[in-house]
């Protein structure tokens, strides 16, 4: 009977993924509220989910727990570009949803990067295929956001709207947990591993016009550097030597 239980409730489980009710990458209910709802121990919740994961339906991954298998949303560090072109290069579609436009103080590591007392910070949502993937916050000094209006910075990115030539940027990624807000934000639980970026985009004359934070669920996120080959030396390539 066990058997035939763990089944049945795999089945249930595939025909909600089938339905689009849970879509790709998207976190399942724990094994607890699983357990409650079809009123059956952690163990034949667990065997069940364990079929599917044979199956290559879904996935696990610590800090995470269920969540319906998927390829990982790569981006390319070799140039820089918007997610959402990087996106749309890979046939998925990318939408955004803002959340916060304000004209605010800066403070804190905004004014060092920035060099200003006055900024404009976006905060925003960026969604692939319709599932939240990504919470990105963007400061750039005010007298160039002056013009700016939430619809602009939801339909193009910063870069196409500022007007400003531009050299490059520096992106700096570490790994973090998801605080409470990003974690509601992202559908993961507060805690799990995220993925946070900071880049620091600059002018053709050197000046920092722009600071952006990315927060990515680790369990959905890849990053891809391409490494040329180079002449033989006793320097370590890529690494930065601190000394105090």
């Amino acid at each position: 009977m066990r058997t035939i239980r763990y089944q049945e409730i795999a089945d249930a489980v595939r025909e909600r993924v089938a339905a689009g009710h849970y879509g790709p990458g998207r976190l399942l209910p724990s094994e607890a509220e699983l357990s409650g709802e079809f009123k059956a121990s952690r163990v034949t919740i667990r065997r069940a989910l364990e079929t599917l994961r044979d199956d290559g339906l879904i996935a696990a991954r610590q800090g995470f727990g269920w969540f319906v298998a998927t390829q990982p949303l790569r981006q390319t560090l070799g140039r820089l570009a918007t997610i959402e072109g990087q996106l749309a290069d890979s046939g998925i579609q990318a939408q955004r949803r803002i959340i916060e436009f304000a004209f605010v103080t800066a403070t804190g590591r905004v004014r060092e990067a920035l060099a200003t007392d006055h900024v404009l910070r976006v905060k925003r949502l960026n969604l692939a295929d319709g599932e939240p993937f990504a919470v990105v916050t963007v400061w750039c000094p005010a007298e160039l956001g002056q013009n700016l209006s939430r619809r602009d910075v939801e339909r193009s990115p910063f870069y196409e709207l500022l007007g400003v030539a531009l050299r490059g940027a520096t992106q700096t990624i570490g790994a973090d947990s998801a605080t409470a807000d990003d974690a509601a934000l992202l559908g993961i639980p507060v805690g799990s591993p995220v993925l946070r970026c900071e880049r620091l985009t600059t002018d053709v004359d050197g000046r920092p016009i722009l600071l952006s934070l990315h927060v990515f669920p680790a369990h959905r996120t890849e990053f891809v550097v391409e490494l040329p080959n180079a002449e033989p030396s006793i320097a370590p390539t890529g690494l930065r030597l601190v000394s105090e």
